[in-house]
């Protein structure tokens, strides 16, 4: 193939560009040219008769070209493009002040938000918010908190059991089925005075319905000190629950067992509905059963490596899950991890 020919094409091309005033041309001759089957193309096939040495100043020759060929249909391209739009500006009637397609904005999941209030609420209350592993040992999960491997209150917790060589020291690597690990691991980095809660997912190995799902969110608390009594869990419950329903919320303890606190609590509020006087919602009893709550087992304060004889403090967990469902009036724990955007849509 005679490089002529191919120094031709370039003045040929740019001098038909040149002419050209419509796109549908312009891009016609840009097939002609560069297209699969354009001429250029069809001239770097030829390559492979050329010898050795004309090869490479051939092929360096012809990649030139048609950088500046591509240029070229690019700058007209535009050009044509700008004349298009002036010329249909000047026939056609378009208001600049009329507003745009208004964007789609995404949704903050319920969850979220509701999670966002807690924290800030016991935050300017004195609270560190802290996080951990969502899979754990079997010391953290269980050990630690005052439940070896013989205690009944394992049967109540379907473990998600991970197929995965385990420390010794530490057992078998489970999904943590509540967040009070991350307590045990708090008070070994930090000892003690100590004030936090711990917001995460939990996962356990139970049959779904409206009520129940295997992955759910929770928080714990956790306040450690000297001279600490219910009196000072029993105050700031209710101004969580007071802060958060934005109307007063009076809270009660009633006896119950939790393995890592003792005494332990089960710990109810004021039916909002009905103000206390009785309804379906609260089984006419005028009280929403809400947490479980304590002061917290001396054994699981060593296994945090603080003193019991020093140090005394209580916790509490409760299902934030079920805070949405009550907050929203949601009538299926399954619909929070859907993903069904007419769900979302709503909050």
């Amino acid at each position: 193939m005679p490089a002529s020919t191919l120094q031709s094409l370039l003045p040929e091309t740019l001098a038909k560009i040149e002419k050209i005033s419509d796109l549908k041309t312009l891009e016609n001759l840009e097939v002609e040219v560069l297209g699969r089957k354009g001429k250029l193309t069809d001239m770097l096939r030829g390559i492979k008769d050329l010898s050795d040495d004309k090869k490479k100043t051939f092929g360096q020759e012809a990649n030139k070209i048609k950088l500046e060929l591509e240029s070229a249909f690019a700058q007209k391209r535009d050009k044509l493009e700008k004349k298009a739009l002036s010329e249909k500006l000047k026939t056609e009637i378009f208001d600049i002040t009329e507003p745009g397609i208004k964007p789609e904005v995404g949704h903050v999941h319920p969850l979220s938000k509701v999670q966002w209030e807690v924290e800030n609420i016991f935050s300017q209350m004195g609270f560190a918010i802290m996080d951990g592993p969502e899979i754990e040992s079997e010391y953290f999960n269980f050990e630690g908190l005052n439940i070896p491997a013989h205690h009944p209150a394992r049967d109540m917790q379907d473990t998600f059991f991970i197929d995965k060589e385990h420390d010794p020291k530490f057992g078998k690597l489970v999904l943590r089925t509540h967040t009070s690990p991350v307590q045990v691991r708090t008070m070994q980095k930090y000892g003690a005075p100590l004030r936090i809660i711990v917001p995460g997912r939990v996962f356990r190995y139970e049959a779904t319905d409206a009520s129940h799902d295997t992955t759910f969110d929770q928080v714990e608390g956790l306040l450690i000190d000297k001279n600490i009594s219910l009196a000072h869990l029993k105050g700031v419950l209710e101004e969580l629950l007071t802060r958060l329903f934005r109307q007063k919320v009076v809270v009660r303890f009633r006896p119950g067992y939790f393995p890592f606190v003792e005494p332990g609590l089960e710990v109810d509020f004021s039916c909002l509905l009905c103000e206390g006087k009785g309804c379906r919602v609260c089984k006419h009893s005028g009280w929403m059963e809400f947490m479980g709550a304590g002061m917290v087992h001396e054994n699981v304060l060593k296994s945090g490596g603080i003193d019991p004889k020093e140090y005394q403090g209580w916790a509490f967990g409760f299902g934030l899950t079920r805070l949405v469902l009550m907050r929203y009036g949601i009538d299926d724990i399954r619909l929070l991890k859907s993903s069904d955007p007419r769900f979302l849509e709503q909050f």
